[in-house]
């Protein structure tokens, strides 16, 4: 295999079939040792958190595939922290579509003016460049289609996309007894320009509670996963 790059939390190599693999490390997203899915950076390392974040993907792309929901995943190998995935292209250099329920996190860091910590937010979706240097910045519709990163139309199905899946998980959480406060998915294109869902969809990626108890993304799998 051939490694094409050292990520925070994956690395990624190419097969020989022209598939990908991605082999998921024990690293979170976090600053000063406490886990934060909104951060760019690597906080800390949890033992274990590989194999539970490649538990839940699993989980949910199988679920997106029953409901024809079209995604990068061919198979995965839980043993090994290992998943294959058909190529794709990105937008840019990457786009994260978050999908808020609840404010908190970055976005009632930004707008504590005007919103209520923990206040109902309804699924509002908004979009940030993957761009580890400025800090993820929001970027708008317009703002997108005018530096060439997609089309009108592309960020219209995009953004269904996004409330599509956000809503499928959270009433998949629900149905557990869990809250879904807010989630980030990465979407790319297919080697037909078809658009995917891609990345993984893990308790890295998302904020989920139990009541007023927030739950650890390694403890996710052993309330879900039944």
């Amino acid at each position: 295999m051939e490694l094409i790059n050292k990520g925070k939390t994956k690395d990624l190599f190419k097969l020989e079939n022209g598939n990908y693999l991605l082999k998921f490390k024990d690293d979170v997203t976090g600053k000063d040792g406490v886990f934060d899915p909104g951060e760019n950076q690597v906080g800390l390392t949890m033992e274990g958190s590989g194999h539970a974040a490649l538990a839940l993907t699993k989980f949910f792309f199988e679920k997106f595939k029953e409901k024809n929901i079209p995604t990068h995943y061919v198979d995965s190998d839980l043993e090994e922290k290992t998943m294959e995935v058909l190529p794709a292209k990105t937008f840019g250099k990457g786009l994260e579509f978050i999908c808020r329920y609840k404010a908190v996190g970055s976005f009632y860091r930004r707008y504590h003016m005007y919103a209520e910590e923990g206040q109902d937010l309804d699924g509002f979706c908004e979009v940030t460049l993957k761009d580890d240097d400025a800090g993820d910045p929001p970027i708008t519709k317009d703002g997108l289609v005018a530096l060439g990163l997609l089309t009108a139309e592309e960020y219209e199905t995009l953004i269904k996309l996004t409330r599509e899946i956000s809503d499928l998980i959270r009433d998949i959480l629900a149905e557990n007894g869990l809250t879904l406060y807010d989630l980030k998915l990465e979407f790319g294109r297919d080697n037909e320009g078809n658009i995917m869902l891609i990345d993984e969809v893990s308790g890295g990626n998302m904020r989920i509670y139990k009541g007023d108890e927030y739950i650890e993304p390694l403890k996710l799998p052993e309330l879900l996963l039944k």
